[in-house]
């Protein structure tokens, strides 16, 4: 069994792991709290004002850090649709946090655009916070929550329950909460083209001309349109784990898990005590997935949050799923060998307990209405089940539930140049992780030869979303500062490494 120091680390490791586009359960229909009270004095206090919205104090509260920050909110509104100014709008919820000395504060803001799609920028801000430490010294940091996510008219409504649910069931599904959620939204209206109109509206609202962007996996395809749209408003760019405009989301996950899991396991087979220990991962893998494609088992297992004994079927997908969320974090993947080595000697238990935990610690990340409703309009020609995938981790499963899902999903509009590549003279920086299981470095290879005044780091062993990497945060702050990534000084980001793999749930061999 696993020590508890084990356990710890892998829940960390796995709370991450959020950052990244997941079609994760969502959570009930229904608002959860990302801001908590506070004194009455306070809320009647003087509020601060940026532009026309008046902020008051609130403390950001996120499920994936024990972290709280103290900011200020407010609700900015907007048509859900703008061809219709005068029908329903929608009240976006944004948090501000200020430099602690109001003196000198630069004009130009910092956004930060979650991932997804389907996450809170303001939930999911708290566990990144460390990473702006040096650039909310001076400027602004604003989080928006997107339409359809947070505070900002959540859609989110109840997946299909099993993880073996077939491609009828994920319609029908689909088809139920589209019909619940068209009671408060035209789902047309929740694309990435309506997000970047609301964040130039609020751009116009606090009164500042230009901005700086840092996007997170989807959130730099946001970050990529604004650009594109408002490259006058547009000061800078961070792309964190890039999306290139030119893809379409699906069926590419199962090739990209592949090889980021080839480049992870070659770190066991290439130690000598890992491989003596645990053989060939990606070999155990495929046999682990072929036995349980045959025969689900019937798992006892001890729960990793409760300690309480429970029972319940370990699949194949069950392990699909673990394997791809710990292959967004070095620190989670170092234990897949060994989690796979020990389910494949019928040794299931601890594979089962951190399958679960990481499920119920995610089930509330994403927003699937929100989600369905960008992916459905955008990423169409994604969902195309491919030959070549059959014999992949995840197969065409991802993509055969995307496109059932979409059968049933209101689509909206986009521009027709919506995939061109991003051509611009914006100062952008582009970050990469060497194993990035989503976004491979290929993708920022990519995007930054459209970008005349960018540069792309691939920071060494790191998965996806690695903002906070090393010296990053640091490199972060004097990009932003100065707009100019040629004469940034990447070498300390020569001191990353990569993570040991583990031989036992003790750690690994020195």
């Amino acid at each position: 069994m696993m020590s508890r120091k084990t356990r710890t680390l892998l829940a960390v490791a796995a709370l991450v792991a959020v950052l990244g586009y997941r079609a994760f359960k969502p959570a009930p229909d229904e608002a959860k709290a990302d801001t908590t009270a506070v004194p009455a004095a306070a809320v009647q206090a003087r509020p601060l004002m940026l532009g026309s919205l008046a902020f008051r104090p609130c403390s950001l509260d996120s499920p994936f850090s024990r972290d709280s920050l103290e900011a200020q909110c407010t609700t900015f509104e907007v048509p859900e649709d703008r061809g219709n100014p005068q029908g329903r709008k929608i009240a976006l919820n944004i948090a501000l946090l200020a430099p602690d000395k109001p003196d000198g504060v630069l004009p130009d803001p910092v956004f930060f655009l979650a991932g997804g799609p389907g996450q809170s920028a303001v939930e999911s801000y708290p566990q990144i916070d460390a990473a702006f430490a040096d650039v909310r010294k001076r400027r602004n940091v604003i989080l928006l929550d997107q339409r359809g996510t947070g505070k900002s008219n959540l859609l989110s409504c109840e997946a299909p329950e099993g993880e073996d649910a077939g491609v009828e069931a994920m319609e029908a599904a689909a088809a139920a909460c589209a019909a619940t959620l068209s009671k408060k939204a035209d789902l047309r209206h929740y694309t990435t083209t309506d997000a970047v109109a609301d964040l130039d509206a609020v751009r116009q609202a606090i009164g500042a001309e230009k901005i700086n962007l840092l996007g997170v996996s989807y959130g730099t395809r946001v970050a990529q349109q604004y650009a594109m749209r408002h490259p006058q408003n547009t000061r800078s760019i961070v792309l964190d784990s890039v999306v290139p405009n030119t893809l379409q989301l699906g069926n590419i996950f199962a090739r990209n898990l592949d090889d980021a899991l080839a480049l992870q396991f070659a770190q066991c087979t290439g130690n000598a005590a890992c491989k003596a220990a645990l053989g060939d991962p990606r070999a155990e893998l495929d046999a682990l997935l072929a036995t349980l494609r045959a025969n689900p088992v019937t798992v006892r297992y001890r729960d990793a949050n409760t300690g309480q004994e429970r029972e319940d079927v370990l699949r194949a997908d069950t392990v699909a799923g673990l394997v791809r969320m710990y292959a967004y974090m070095p620190q989670a993947a170092a234990l897949l060998p060994k989690l796979i080595h020990e389910a494949r000697n019928g040794r299931y238990g601890d594979l089962m307990a951190l399958a679960r935990m990481m499920q119920g610690d995610m089930k509330d990340a994403m927003a699937m209405g929100m989600q369905l409703s960008v992916i459905c309009s955008e990423d169409d020609a994604g969902m195309t089940a491919r030959d070549e995938d059959e014999g992949t981790v995840l197969g065409n499963r991802m993509a055969e539930g995307l496109a059932a899902m979409c059968r049933a999903w209101p689509k909206g509009q986009v521009p027709a140049n919506f995939h061109a590549a991003l051509s611009s003279a914006v100062p952008a920086l582009v970050l990469e992780g060497e194993f990035d299981p989503v976004t491979p470095p290929r993708y920022g290879e990519e995007v930054v030869k459209g970008l005349r005044n960018g540069r792309l780091f691939v920071l060494r062993g790191q998965g996806h979303a690695v903002i906070g990497a090393g010296c990053m945060p640091k490199l972060f702050a004097q990009f932003v500062d100065k707009t100019d990534a040629a004469a940034l000084d990447g070498a300390c980001l020569e001191k990353l490494n990569y993570v040991p793999p583990f031989t036992s749930f003790n750690g690994w061999e020195p």
